[in-house]
């Protein structure tokens, strides 16, 4: 075995899996400083991971290591909104402007089209187009270079990061197509403090992690610290001509809000996604609402579907990035076999490691869902994101 490659099997571990290994290997070979994966199904629980932990040092990233989950945290919060939905507390397809006055939200804008990306409100995170351009956020993001570097332990309210972002033009009218916007969960996360009148973090508590005894998961609101173990999170920027390269584990993420702000484990993420597709957390109506793809991104509510292939099955998915941390979770449709991931790297205004973390996350479907066999590339749009 290689050194940079380590496998720590789980407490359920089954027969150990080489093509697993090899992945991985892959994976750190690609540029990706260390990553940790879990898989379930039917040959068992496995664990392992590869590359490093820590620049510089020779320990691999931790089992079960704590991660910022980036856009995952999509996924709880879209989970928390069809919960008050279920309850009649909310409705998805009413205007979000009824339960959150005094925004300007455009009345045509429903809870649906937050939960779907299919509002057009502005991304204060910066806006991609498909023609390869940018348009640059209005608050220092992870494309920002030094500035984010410098703003990174900045504390962002949620309200200022909805208004700053509706004051911007649409980036179309509402309902006719879609584009990833961060500003659609900070708004949903609003909506879940209005109705409930607690905030996002205690109403996740009490509704998903101590119900699903998620102990390694929490919102961190605008703490930077990120509980131990954890494998170290880097960016790199240019500064007066110089590369430089920090250390960026630490960091306030009200900068991103719920559009990607949680840590979790990759132990806690399978918890989660195999309770929320095996139906322990949504009425079977919304799952399946939640579970329905947009035609143009494939993204329903809070989560992605894909189609593995054959054999493979209908797939339930999030990936995001924040800040040189990045998570996987996938599972069936019906929870019985996932995939989850954390993965540590130097992330870069320019989204150096887009193609690595993309060919990750697909190298790792392949061999998970779809035995080995190669299949089309996964479609990431925001996935590729900072905190997408």
């Amino acid at each position: 075995m290689s050194e940079s490659l380590r496998t720590a099997q789980s407490p359920v571990a089954g027969p150990d899996r080489p093509e697993l290994r090899k992945a991985l290997q892959e994976i750190v070979d690609s540029g990706i400083t260390g990553v940790h994966l879990r898989v379930h199904d039917e040959r068992g629980g496995w664990a392992g991971s590869a590359g490093v932990a820590e620049l510089g040092a020779n320990a691999e990233p931790p089992a079960d290591g704590h991660v910022r989950i980036g856009s995952n945290t999509k996924t709880f919060t879209a989970t928390l909104v069809l919960q008050l939905v279920a309850e009649e507390k909310v409705a998805l397809d009413v205007p979000a402007a009824v339960y959150l006055p005094g925004y300007g939200l455009d009345e045509r804008i429903t809870v649906r089209m937050l939960l779907q990306h299919t509002s057009g409100v502005f991304n204060f995170t910066g806006e991609y187009y498909e023609d390869g351009t940018v348009a640059p956020g209005i608050i220092p993001a992870t494309v920002s270079g030094k500035e984010w570097v410098d703003n990174r332990f900045h504390t962002y309210r949620p309200e200022e990061l909805a208004r700053l972002a509706l004051s911007r033009p649409a980036r179309f009218e509402p309902g006719t197509d879609w584009s990833y916007s961060n500003t659609n969960y900070v708004l949903a996360r609003l909506l879940v403090e209005k109705v409930t009148g607690r905030s996002c973090a205690e109403v996740t508590q009490e509704r998903i992690v101590r119900p699903l005894g998620l102990s390694g998961t929490s919102v961190p609101g605008t703490s930077p610290e990120i509980p131990r173990p954890y494998s170290h999170a880097y960016y790199r920027y240019e500064d007066a001509g110089r590369q430089e390269t920090v250390d960026v584990t630490r960091h306030n993420p009200s900068w991103i809000s719920a559009g990607g702000d949680m840590i979790s484990t990759t132990q806690d993420l399978h918890t989660f996604i195999s309770a929320l597709a095996g139906g322990r957390l949504l009425p079977a109506p919304l799952l399946a609402e939640m579970a329905k793809p947009h035609p143009k991104s494939g993204f329903g509510l809070g989560l992605r579907v894909q189609e593995a292939g054959p054999g493979g099955g209908t797939l339930l998915f999030h990936n995001g990035g924040a800040a040189g941390h990045a998570a996987l979770m996938y599972s069936t449709s019906d929870g019985g076999k996932t995939l989850t991931a954390s993965l540590n790297y130097v992330d870069d205004a320019a989204l150096s490691l887009t193609g690595a973390f993309l060919k990750a996350q697909d190298r790792l479907v392949q061999e998970v869902f779809r035995g080995g066999r190669t299949g089309p590339a996964d479609e990431a749009v925001g996935t590729a994101q900072p905190a997408a």
